[in-house]
């Protein structure tokens, strides 16, 4: 049964809209639905629309509903016919909805907001500190700010009403109220997510990297911060700067378990250590330190080892002899396990001198970079032919031998001419959908340690999203250490939010985002009446929040009379 409209048109040309209550009923014959009408309410013009009211009200009473117009004053309705909204009220500004409701629902889920509220009342604080952290981890997520920026710009332009009254030292305060108890916070928050989602926490991967700050000299180390960080070092991209450096642990699932803070001239392997200890009281599995290539030499891995440390690093196959004659080059069937990935286990050596190799392959990779690099080499050999002059002196020749990205192929001849380097396109063949990695762990399974690569490309995405892509670490404006530290820790606990959301709907952040962008509150005054409306759920709005399990914003979220 449902209220419908229709529309007849007269012969001055004008349009007349009736009301009918309606029921759907299949026809005997053809089978098709068809609209019985059950009462006629009129014209919509001339409708009272106090009559429908009324008719509703009845309804919800016999089915235990309360319904009220909000609108209604003194029994005389003030829209005029067809309208849903009075028609003197006024739109004063519109606020973004979608993400700030879902990160709050999941700050409580994760039991974020009773860890820290916790922490108030143990503290006596008379400030709101956990709604300040919340703000600036929804902020993370939103569209990251300076923490200036946060209580001068941002929280006026999104619906937290929780948030409104912070003051911008407050912000600070609670900074510091999350570095005194850090430690604290990450545990009992790691471990509510883990037993809120049943995460496997037995094996746990744990990388570093660094962010930069634009300043000219480096932290004084007998400065009153006895903890100076920002000290120049080699950042990851290639940069000498002032720094810091970041160590990040993380589920197999990406999920974060802890950070850590430090000095920005502090080797990768020196904080193996440190990072093992912390985590020893925690009860978990394994803990294994995970890399790229560029942290594979002999004198890293006996740091890694004397620090008792277990790691699993990726190595460079075109350039080690071993990795080309040993372990690329042994024959047996590999080992085919989930999501297009097949391994196998090279021993090399003997005794101490033993080394354990995982070869992995992934098929669909391998189809990948073969068609890649098919089409490199037909761009090649198109630019090849356009020009008459093939010296490698001419200008062209000379952009293609300086590019990363077509040098590779390309090879001189004795006489001087550019030409496709027919082998090197052979060789790089050998390697497509193939990995290596290196392990001194003999009680890993080999399923695990060729997962466990997959666990550097997660834990490298959590990083590239913690500075370049949705979180944005960086440009980072603090230089007390503990400040520095506080905001590494919301960006990590924004991070942490980002990944169960991304698990839990099987999107990308981004992609989540932009369709919960589309849901808005609307503030609407008259001289009575102060009204705040969402407007109406798009469908992928409605899909994200049911895979998140979190109940859509009521229709209307404030009405106030003004005085």
């Amino acid at each position: 049964m449902y209220l419908r409209t229709t529309k007849r048109t007269n012969k001055d040309g004008s349009t007349v809209e009736y009301l009918q209550l309606a029921h759907n009923e299949r026809h005997p014959d053809t089978r098709k639905p068809v609209a019985r009408i059950i009462h006629n309410f009129g014209r919509a013009d001339q409708l009272d629309r106090q009559e429908l009211v009324r008719l509703c009200t009845s309804i919800a009473r016999v089915c235990g509903v309360q319904v009220t117009d909000p609108f209604a004053q003194d029994g005389v309705s003030p829209t005029t016919p067809g309208s849903c909204m009075p028609a003197d009220m006024k739109i004063k500004q519109t606020f973004a909805l979608g993400c700030v409701w879902v990160i709050e629902a999941l700050w409580e889920r994760l039991g974020l907001k009773k860890t820290l509220k916790d922490i108030e009342r143990a503290t006596e604080a008379a400030v709101p500190y956990e709604r300040a952290l919340l703000a600036m981890v929804a902020n993370r997520l939103s569209d990251p700010e300076s923490k200036l920026g946060v209580w001068d710009r941002w929280l006026s332009s999104v619906y937290l009403p929780s948030c409104t009254s912070l003051k911008l030292r407050q912000l600070y305060q609670a900074m510091d109220v999350l570095h005194d108890h850090a430690e604290a916070v990450e545990k009992a928050v790691f471990f509510s997510t883990a037993n809120l989602f049943n995460l496997e926490v037995d094996l746990i991967f744990y990388d570093t990297t660094t962010a930069s700050f634009h300043i000219d000299a480096e932290d004084d180390s007998d400065s009153e911060e006895s903890a100076a960080l920002r000290k120049f070092g080699h950042s990851k991209e290639g940069t000498w700067s002032p720094q810091v450096v970041i160590a990040l642990a993380v589920t197999r699932d990406g999920i974060p378990v802890r950070s850590w803070v430090f000095p920005g001239n502090t080797a990768d392997v020196s904080t193996v250590e440190q990072i093992r200890a912390d985590l020893r009281g925690w009860n978990l599995g394994r803990a294994m330190f995970v890399a790229d290539s560029g942290m594979n030499s002999a004198d890293n891995r006996s740091e890694l080892a004397r620090a008792c440390g277990k790691y699993l690093l990726a190595c460079r196959m075109a350039t080690t002899s071993e990795i080309k004659r040993e372990v690329l080059s042994k024959r047996g069937r590999y080992t085919v396990f989930r999501d297009n990935l097949q391994a196998k286990e090279v021993i090399v050596g003997d005794g101490e001198r033993r080394r354990r190799y995982i070869l992995c392959y992934n098929p669909k990779e391998a189809k990948r970079q073969a068609a890649h690099r098919q089409m490199i080499i037909d761009l090649l050999e198109a630019e090849l032919g356009r020009h008459k002059n093939q010296s490698t002196s001419a200008q062209w020749a000379i952009e293609l031998l300086a590019s990363r990205r077509f040098k590779r192929y390309l090879r001189t001849t004795k006489s001087g001419l550019l030409r496709i380097d027919r082998q090197a396109v052979r060789d790089a063949a050998a390697y497509d959908g193939k990995w290596v990695i290196e392990t001194n762990d003999d009680t890993i399974s080999l399923e695990d340690a060729a997962c466990g690569y997959k666990g550097l490309m997660v834990i490298e995405r959590c990083f590239r999203s913690l500075k370049r892509t949705q979180i944005r670490l960086t440009p980072m404006y603090h230089w007390a250490p503990r400040r520095i530290e506080s905001h590494v820790k919301i960006c990590v606990l924004a991070l942490l939010i980002e990944r169960v959301a991304e698990l839990a709907c099987g999107r990308s952040w981004h992609q989540i985002q932009r369709s919960l962008d589309t849901l808005q509150v609307t503030e609407f005054f008259d001289l009575k009446y102060r009204v705040l409306m969402r407007n109406e759920l798009s469908n992928e709005a409605k899909k994200i929040l049911k895979s998140l399990n979190i109940s859509p914003p009521k229709q209307v979220l404030h009405l106030e009379e003004i005085a």
